[in-house]
């Protein structure tokens, strides 16, 4: 299972709640299977889907969900420590975890390697930290978002991306638009 398919099987769980989506493909092919004004895609900031997921979880009381992928997290591994340090019990991070930089063209992460974002979260004192196949990651939201307790998933999945088209629409027009759903 790819991320596209997780991201697939995941909108029956998601798509009534906040939801924060990493740059380039994740974003392109969460919008191609299920454009909401409650998503909010990252165009061009690496590394910040989890960052900003969790200050809005911070700001208000509805469930955020942050999509995330290992590359990203990779590129801002003090995220890890800051959502640790500043619990958000509405707040669940899901790391697509497919040893890859799928945005750029595939290139293999550490993840493929020896580094567990897993023992990372867990080493920076993230409590409540899943790992699960591609497969259990619907169950693994659901369970968490059930919980009403900050959660770090480490989804992992097959690389490959699918040809999606980009996202036309204007990063402010996003902006605004996730805006007024949040102040719903």
């Amino acid at each position: 299972m790819n991320r596209h398919d997780l991201l697939k099987d995941l909108i029956p769980v998601i798509s009534d709640h906040l939801v924060v989506c990493n740059i380039g493909a994740p974003s392109q092919e969460l919008a191609a299977l299920d454009d909401r004004t409650s998503n909010f895609y990252m165009l061009g900031t690496m590394g910040l889907a989890s960052s900003i997921g969790l200050g809005l979880a911070l700001t208000q009381p509805k469930p955020v969900i942050a999509i995330d992928g290992d590359g990203s997290v990779l590129t801002n591994l003090g995220t890890l420590a800051t959502i640790a340090n500043n619990p958000a019990p509405n707040f669940i991070l899901l790391i697509v975890d497919n040893g890859s930089y799928g945005s750029t063209g595939d290139q293999k992460t550490y993840t493929s390697a020896k580094t567990s974002l897993a023992s990372v979260a867990r080493a920076c004192g993230c409590e409540t930290v899943v790992e699960a196949e591609a497969e259990e990651t619907r169950a693994a939201v659901a369970d968490a978002l059930r919980s009403k307790t900050m959660t770090i998933i480490v989804a992992n999945c097959d690389p490959g991306n699918v040809d999606v088209p980009v996202i036309t629409r204007n990063p402010v027009a996003i902006r605004d638009r996730f805006i007024q759903e949040v102040q719903r």
